[in-house]
């Protein structure tokens, strides 16, 4: 009997069908987990890590690592470190003190956070997107516009849907 290659969960960009190939991809939620925009000396700009938030639920999509091999996505996510979930799949995650909030030097790329939104649109509708921002701290952090060039390297082509709905919560009191 064959077994099924083991499977991550993706909680950001990974979130974007349009950013992976990776197959079998199928929406999840979590338990015990929030987002936050951080940065790490690894990475020039701020992302989006997983912190332990035991009271806090969050979506994202859940796909194959064929044939258990985790090299590409291990290098994909190389500011990270693996580790798994109660629920199965693994996680990628930086530990508490090994991340600092986004600053002026490392802000949140606003390509990056246009294929994320892209994602849960696509995966969880409008309430979905909600739940993106509700569920994801570091609002605060300076995020540089890079839409006409972007410098996230798996920018996507985005609908004005996507881009209103990313400016329209940036500009909520909640988020900003």
């Amino acid at each position: 009997m064959e077994t099924a290659p083991p499977r991550f969960f993706g909680y950001g960009s990974l979130v974007n069908r349009l950013a992976h190939a990776y197959p079998d991809a199928a929406p999840l939620t979590v338990g015990g987990w929030r987002r936050a925009w951080r940065h790490t000396p690894l990475r020039p700009v701020a992302f989006l890590t997983a912190v332990p938030d035991p009271g806090t639920r969050i979506d994202g999509l859940t796909a194959a690592v064929p044939a258990g091999d985790w090299l590409a996505l291990d290098d994909r996510e190389a500011a990270y470190l693996r580790a798994s979930l109660p629920e199965g799949p693994a996680i990628y995650h930086i530990p508490d003190g090994l991340h600092g909030p986004a600053t002026d030097t490392h802000p949140i790329l606003r390509s990056y956070l246009d294929v994320v939104v892209q994602g849960y649109l696509a995966e969880f509708g409008p309430a979905g997107v909600a739940q993106f921002f509700a569920t994801t701290d570091g609002w605060d952090a300076p995020i540089r516009d890079d839409r006409d060039a972007p410098l996230y390297p798996r920018a996507q082509r985005v609908s004005g849907e996507v881009t209103a709905l990313v400016d329209g919560w940036l500009a909520a009191p909640n988020s900003s």
